[in-house]
């Protein structure tokens, strides 16, 4: 698209060669990011659905607070980290830091709960420090990934669905009780009965959770297909070859803190996955964050990661819309 002038806002891609992410900036001044919500909201609800993020950069945002005020300015109540993979701290109600993995660790591209079955329509990212070096959000458009992937790679992954194996609380990973956010063995039960997945307690104390999943979905507006997974972050494949020899040899198989098979349990092929993670890397969008910068996605239709970075960097997330398969 051109860009768009209006009376308070000015619209244009980020980029020349595609329109991921739109950049929102305001037309003069530094005015409020909260107080231009009337402005922005009709913009989001015209554009999120088509472009998949907008990126709002030179609007004035004071802080955690402020940032909680906006995302849930769209009408929806901002949601809890339930579930969770990676660890988090909660920064205020229904805002969390970005995922807490060493700053040498690269993030691979990834829709938010997508190896689940129930995920945030909507994601925001809010850069209250960008990092002196590194540090970038990419992000890729999941229906373009999706054309991307080799036909009958895709259609095997549609077809016969994914099935995540977690084993939590043995030390190796997030401990169950953070999973879950609860101490309590009756509510983990509780709420793996009503998100359709299979948990048992091992003798040891450990819990193993399986929930089969999709591999590609459409979209619940737009009917477009989008890759939506996180196969290639589960399966032990992701994992440096060093650890993963090292890590087998400490547990047998199922026993690994987390795994992903073909929907009916059996593996999935190493090589297959090496094309995934070829795929997502060649659709990969990056830019540099500027302090105080917005990203909103739609996280059905825009993957995001996390780039390596030297410094200090504090990138906060929200999420909100629950949407699920039951």
């Amino acid at each position: 698209m051109d860009a768009v002038t209006t009376a308070t806002l000015t619209i244009r891609p980020l980029r020349d060669d595609g329109p991921l992410p739109l950049l929102v900036e305001p037309a003069a001044g530094t005015p409020s990011l909260i107080e231009a919500l009337p402005e922005i909201r009709p913009l989001v609800e015209r554009h999120l659905g088509v472009e998949g993020g907008l990126l709002f950069r030179g609007f004035a945002l004071d802080g955690a607070d402020a940032f909680r005020g906006f995302a849930a300015g769209f009408g929806h109540p901002l949601l809890t980290y339930e579930f969770g993979s990676t660890p988090r701290s909660k920064v205020t109600q229904g805002v969390y830091t970005s995922t807490e993995y060493p700053p040498h660790q690269h993030i691979p591209l990834h829709n938010e709960q997508a190896y689940t079955r129930d995920w945030p329509m909507k994601i925001w990212f809010y850069c209250q420090q960008a990092a002196p070096e590194g540090g970038e959000t990419p992000i890729a458009d999941s229906r373009a990934v999706y054309r991307a992937m080799p036909a009958e790679l895709r259609d095997r992954f549609a077809r016969r669905g994914l099935m995540y194996v977690r084993n939590t609380g043995n030390g190796l990973d997030v401990p169950w009780q953070q999973v879950f956010g609860t101490e309590d063995r009756g509510e983990v039960e509780a709420y793996c009965r009503g998100h359709g997945i299979d948990c048992e307690w091992k003798p040891d104390g450990e819990l193993r959770t399986r929930q089969v999943c999709q591999g590609a979905i459409a979209h619940p507006v737009s009917g477009e297909m989008l890759w939506f997974n996180q196969a290639h972050l589960f399966h032990v494949s992701n994992l440096e070859p060093e650890v993963r020899s090292t890590l087998m040899e400490l547990v047998d198989e199922p026993d690994l803190p987390r795994n992903v098979y073909y929907g009916d349990g059996s593996p999935i092929e190493d090589e297959t996955l090496a094309t995934v993670r070829a795929v997502l890397e060649a659709n990969k969008i990056s830019f540099p964050w500027q302090a105080g910068d917005v990203l909103m996605l739609d996280n059905m239709l825009t993957a995001h990661a996390r780039a390596p970075f030297k410094g200090p960097r504090k990138v906060i997330v929200a999420m909100a819309e629950a949407h699920g398969l039951h």
